[in-house]
């Protein structure tokens, strides 16, 4: 059996420097925004060409706290793709926002930059854009729709770490990029984990003040905050897997590069562009027959996802909140998109195995 993914067998090449990681972390007594976070933060940062870097407790935390900064009106609107994880809406529902839904552009599973001025009202704040699948938005156009408007932008990077547009990485276009680093994604921990990164220092300080219950100094509170804070364990396993990041994102790309050269033309593929440097934390194709296409792997032993079988306008927690329901490339992408396994643990031959008799479909 070819499994999508086996979290077991991803991260056992770093098994023993994880076990050195948690010994040092018991033997320090330390368990909470200790060396390890601070480190993190440091690495992360640049690595990704940014000035600063806060650890926070997860993807969605990352983007709650980076709204908050903003202390947007109630009711303000805050621009997203349709296609997009319900996390990345959600994060704008709990800040008292409205999320306003932009079709995506359907080669690249991106928001499409040409359809979001006809979304845009007078009480538009901010853009919210998603790097889907590991691959950049196109990011010159969004830039040109946010200084024209006066839109603040947020990157969700939860899927991108390490991707470029242009030879500059997710994360550094907006006024903040939120990660995740969920055990799946390239750069992933063994739990829940999070980060912000910025270059403006005042907002590094307002995410690190909201992480911490709204607190600068132990048990003396500025404002209302939260308990968001990067776990020291998760903190010192990211540090081990950091320094190989490169080396998972390569690894992807050349298993990648097998499914977009070998598979034959009855499956819609990935967009490949020189200005785009994608990471690939999904490989989806779309196929209109894509659950017996499925049905056909799995009795083949060859396990797939899919990323997104339900689009969010169609989400029961969504009814009442997300009024439009018109978002028909939304609709196709979610009902022909399926994920075939690239994980760091598949081999070359795992990926020919898919392709030879995904080709026989």
């Amino acid at each position: 059996m070819i499994e999508y993914e086996n979290l077991k067998n991803v991260n056992q090449p770093f098994l023993e420097d994880y076990l050195q990681s948690f010994n040092n972390l018991l033997k320090s007594g330390w368990f909470i925004l200790g060396t390890n976070v601070k480190r993190f933060e440091e690495e992360f940062a640049k690595y990704n060409g940014s000035k600063y870097c806060i650890g926070v407790a997860s993807g969605l935390d990352a983007l709650i706290l980076s709204l908050k900064a903003f202390e947007f009106e109630k009711d303000s609107e805050v621009i997203v793709p349709s296609n997009t994880y319900i996390a990345t809406i959600l994060s704008i529902i709990h800040c008292g926002l409205k999320p306003v839904l932009v079709e995506p552009d359907i080669n690249t599973y991106n928001i499409d930059p040409s359809k979001i001025e006809e979304r845009i009202s007078p009480k538009t704040k901010a853009l919210m854009i998603v790097h889907l699948y590991g691959k950049s938005c196109d990011m010159d156009p969004i830039i040109k729709v946010c200084k024209k408007y006066n839109l603040k932008l947020i990157e969700d990077c939860a899927q991108s770490h390490g991707a470029m547009y242009k030879n500059r990485k997710t994360g550094t276009f907006g006024e903040f990029g939120a990660f995740s680093y969920y055990p799946t994604k390239n750069l992933g921990s063994l739990g829940d984990a999070g980060a912000v990164t910025t270059d403006d220092e005042n907002f590094a300080q307002i995410i690190r003040r909201f992480r911490n219950y709204g607190s600068d100094v132990k048990y003396y509170n500025e404002v209302v905050g939260y308990n968001s804070r990067l776990d020291e364990i998760q903190a010192g396993f990211l540090l081990v897997k950091l320094k190989k990041l490169d080396e998972i994102n390569n690894h992807k790309r050349r298993l990648a590069k097998l499914y977009l050269e070998n598979l034959k033309v009855d499956f819609i593929k990935p967009d490949v562009h020189n200005d785009f440097y994608d990471v690939y934390h999904i490989f989806n194709i779309r196929h209109p027959k894509r659950d017996m296409l499925r049905e056909y792997l799995l009795k083949n032993e060859i396990k797939t996802d899919i990323h997104y079988p339900v689009p969010p306008h169609k989400q029961k927690a969504m009814q009442g909140i997300i009024i439009d329901k018109d978002f028909p490339l939304s609709e196709e992408i979610h009902s022909t998109t399926l994920s075939l396994p690239i994980s760091f643990s598949h081999t070359e031959g795992d990926i020919y195995k898919v392709i030879e008799v995904m080709n026989k479909f």
